[in-house]
C-alpha cells in the first residue's frame, strides 16, 4: 500500500533512519549533476514535504524537521507544506549547521547523500557541526529512495545528435579545446556532470529534465581529445554513436563510478567544484588518483555563442516572438469579460508556440501570475492556486520556448481592462521601464562584470525608495538551459554566484528588472540581450554592448510617458520599429494589424 500523506511518509523515513542507526537526513532539491531543474526520479523534496519550488532543502531527525526557503519562496512554502511537520526557515538568515546544532545532542549521526551535494558544501557543514559534537556521515544509498515505493524510474528518452549546422562547432573541434586546457593544466582527465556541459560538447540533446533538452549522462574528457560517455544502454541509437564517431567510447551509466575507481591511479583529474559532487572525488580517491577544483573547461565557451548560435537564437526570437504577439492579442480581447484564468492563459499561450512546426518544448514553467500572485516573482500556478484574472487588473506573463537554433525567455506585464490603471501602476512600471532601456543601452569597456551594471537597471526606483529582490539578468543556452552560468547580472553584494564575471561579446543574458507590491500587482520587463563589440571613434581600448534579441510589443497603456525622456522615448519607438518589422512577415490579419497598432510612435 502507498503511503500518500506527507505525515507518512515522514514517520517511514524516520524508521528507516533507525533502521540505520542514523540520527538525522539532509533532504535537497538535486541530483547527481548539480542541476538547477531536476527529473521526476529525482523530486524527493516534493514527495517528502510537498514543497513545488526550484530551490531549498529540508532537513529531518527522529524528532524534529525542518525546511529551508529563501525570500522567493515564503509564501508557496507556507502553502504547499505542512507546518504542523516541518518548520519554516529562512535562508540566509537561518542556517542547517545552526539549526542541526539547536535540535540535535553531541554524538549525533546525520547522514547525507554524497551524490547529492559538492565538496565545498560538505566540508563547510562538516566544520559547523563537530563544534556541537554532531558527525556528518555519508548514506550508503539514499534512505528517501528506500521509502518511496512508487518512486519514477529516471526518463528512458533516447539522446539525439544536434546538429554541427547549429551548434557551430563539431564536437571532435570542442573535444579538441579541452584536451588542449587539461594539458596546459597539467591534468591526464577532466569528469563533466553538468548535463548541460555534456550536450554542449558532444553536439547531443535529450528529453531527460522537463523542458531542458539533456540527456542524463556523465563525460571523462581526456587529454589526447577522445572522451568516455557514460549514459544508459536505452538512450544510445545507431544514429548517436554514428554521430559521437570513433573517439567517444559509450559506456553503460551504471559503470561510471567504478570507472572513477579504477581507471586513474596515479592520474591527476580536473573536477569543477560546482558541479562534482562529492561521490565522484570519494570515487576518485578511493581509485588512487589526485584531483583538482577547477571550473569545468566548456563553461566559458559555452556561454560565448558563435555566429552560427547567435543567429540560430535570432530566428528562435522571431519565431517566439509571433506567438507571444497573437497571444497578446487574445488575452486583451478576451481577459477583461473574466472568462480567463491563469491556467487558461498558459495554455493558450502554449498552444500558440505549438503552431510553430520548430517548437521542442516550453524553456520552464510559465508563470502566469494575476493580480497579487503578479508580486510572487516564482509564482507557479497550480490547480489549488489557480485564480481568474480579474478585470481591471495586471497580468505577468513570464514565458520562454525551446527552439532547435536557440532558448527563449520573455516577461511582458500588461493592463487587463476595462479602464485604466492606477497612476501608481503607471509611475512603477515606467520607472522599470527606463532601468530595462539604461541596461539595454549601456555601453562598458572589456572587463566589466555583469555585477558592474546592475545599478542601472535599478536606479529609478531606487529614486522612488523602491527595489526588487531578484537579480536584473541571467545566461541563457543556445537550445539548452534557460538560465546559464557563468554570467549574471545583479548585486554583487550577497553572495550572488556569477557578479563578478567578465562579460565577453558573444553571451547571452535577460534583462529583466521588475518591481512587486505583495498582495496587489507585480511588474517585470524582460528581454534577452547579446553582448556586442562597439565600434567607437577615439576608444581607449576594446568597448562592449548589448543588441536586444526579444521583439514583442511593450503594454503602452502602462508608459507615462510624461517620465520618459527624449533618448528613452527615441528607444521605446526604435524598438517597436523593430517589432513591426521582424514580426510583419510572420503574422497576418488581426493579429498583424494589433501589432502594427501596438507598435506606433509614443
Amino acid at each position: 500500500m502507498l503511503m500518500q500523506t506527507h505525515e507518512a511518509r515522514l514517520a517511514a523515513l524516520r524508521e528507516e533512519l533507525k533502521r540505520r542507526g542514523l540520527d538525522g537526513f539532509i533532504v535537497p532539491i538535486s541530483d547527481e549533476h548539480m542541476s538547477e531543474y531536476v527529473g521526476d526520479y529525482a523530486q524527493r523534496l516534493a514527495w517528502l514535504t510537498g514543497f513545488g519550488g526550484s530551490a531549498g532543502f529540508a532537513a529531518v531527525t527522529l524528532t524534529h524537521a525542518a525546511i529551508f526557503v529563501d525570500g522567493r519562496y515564503t509564501v508557496q512554502v507556507r502553502e504547499q507544506v505542512d507546518g504542523n511537520l516541518f518548520e519554516y526557515r529562512s535562508v540566509p538568515k537561518d542556517t542547517l549547521g545552526g539549526w542541526l546544532g539547536e535540535v540535535c545532542e553531541s554524538g549525533a549521526r546525520i547522514a547525507y547523500d554524497p551524490w547529492l551535494h559538492t565538496w565545498a558544501w560538505v566540508e563547510a557543514l562538516k566544520k559547523r557541526v563537530a563544534a556541537k559534537g554532531i558527525a556528518l556521515v555519508p548514506a550508503e544509498s539514499n534512505p528517501v529512495d528506500a521509502v518511496w515505493a512508487d518512486r519514477p524510474a529516471p526518463s528512458p528518452a533516447v539522446a539525439i545528435p544536434h546538429e554541427d549546422a547549429l551548434a557551430g562547432r563539431s564536437s571532435a573541434d570542442k573535444r579538441a579545446a579541452v584536451a588542449d586546457w587539461l594539458v596546459k593544466e597539467g591534468h591526464d582527465a577532466v569528469v563533466i556532470p553538468a548535463l548541460d556541459s555534456v550536450a554542449w560538447l558532444l553536439n547531443i540533446r535529450g528529453a531527460d529534465v522537463a523542458h531542458t533538452p539533456v540527456a542524463l549522462s556523465y563525460v571523462i574528457a581526456h587529454k589526447d581529445g577522445s572522451a568516455e560517455l557514460f549514459i544508459a544502454p536505452e538512450k544510445v541509437t545507431p544514429e548517436l554513436t554514428r554521430h559521437l564517431g570513433n573517439a567517444v567510447t559509450i559506456r553503460e551509466r551504471a559503470a561510471f563510478e567504478g570507472a572513477l575507481g579504477s581507471a586513474f591511479a596515479g592520474k591527476s583529474v580536473a573536477l569543477d567544484p560546482d558541479f562534482a559532487v562529492v561521490g565522484i572525488a570519494q570515487a576518485l580517491r578511493a581509485g588512487g588518483a589526485s584531483f583538482a577544483f577547477k571550473q569545468d573547461p566548456t563553461i566559458l565557451t559555452k556561454a560565448v555563442k558563435n555566429a552560427a548560435e547567435q543567429q540560430g537564437h535570432r530566428d528562435a526570437q522571431a519565431r517566439d516572438g509571433a506567438a507571444v504577439s497573437k497571444f497578446l492579442r487574445w488575452l486583451e480581447i478576451e481577459a477583461p469579460g473574466g472568462g480567463v484564468d491563469e491556467l487558461s492563459a498558459a495554455a493558450r499561450l502554449q498552444a500558440f508556440r505549438e503552431e510553430d512546426q520548430g517548437l521542442r518544448d516550453l524553456s520552464f514553467d510559465t508563470i502566469s501570475a494575476a493580480a497579487g500572485h503578479a508580486a510572487l516573482p516564482h509564482y507557479k500556478v497550480d490547480e489549488d492556486s489557480n485564480i481568474a484574472i480579474p478585470p481591471s487588473s495586471i497580468y505577468l506573463v513570464d514565458s520562454g520556448g525551446q527552439y532547435p537554433g536557440g532558448t527563449t525567455d520573455i516577461t511582458r506585464t500588461v493592463w487587463v481592462g476595462p479602464g485604466e490603471p492606477s497612476a501608481e501602476m503607471r509611475d512603477r512600471n515606467t520607472r522599470v521601464l527606463k532601468g530595462h532601456i539604461q541596461l539595454a543601452r549601456a555601453v562598458f569597456p572589456q572587463g566589466t562584470a555583469g555585477g558592474q551594471l546592475d545599478v542601472l537597471a535599478r536606479q529609478y526606483l531606487w529614486e522612488a525608495g523602491v527595489d526588487y529582490a531578484h537579480g536584473t539578468g541571467h545566461g541563457v543556452g543556445s537550445f539548452l538551459s534557460v538560465h546559464e552560468g557563468p554570467q549574471r547580472i545583479a548585486k554583487p553584494s550577497g553572495g550572488q554566484a556569477g557578479t563578478g564575471q567578465e562579460l565577453h561579446a558573444g553571451m547571452i543574458l535577460s534583462n529583466e528588472p521588475g518591481y512587486y507590491k505583495p498582495g496587489t500587482f507585480g511588474i517585470r520587463i524582460e528581454n534577452l540581450v547579446l553582448v556586442e563589440e562597439r565600434e567607437i571613434a577615439g576608444a581607449e581600448g576594446k568597448y562592449l554592448g548589448f543588441e536586444t534579441l526579444t521583439y514583442v510589443p511593450l503594454d503602452r497603456k502602462l508608459i507615462d510617458k510624461a517620465l520618459l525622456t527624449a533618448e528613452e522615448i527615441a528607444w521605446v519607438d526604435a524598438y517597436h520599429a523593430k517589432v513591426r518589422a521582424l514580426l510583419s512577415p510572420r503574422l497576418a490579419g488581426e493579429d498583424l494589424a494589433w501589432v502594427e497598432r501596438e507598435t506606433q510612435p509614443l
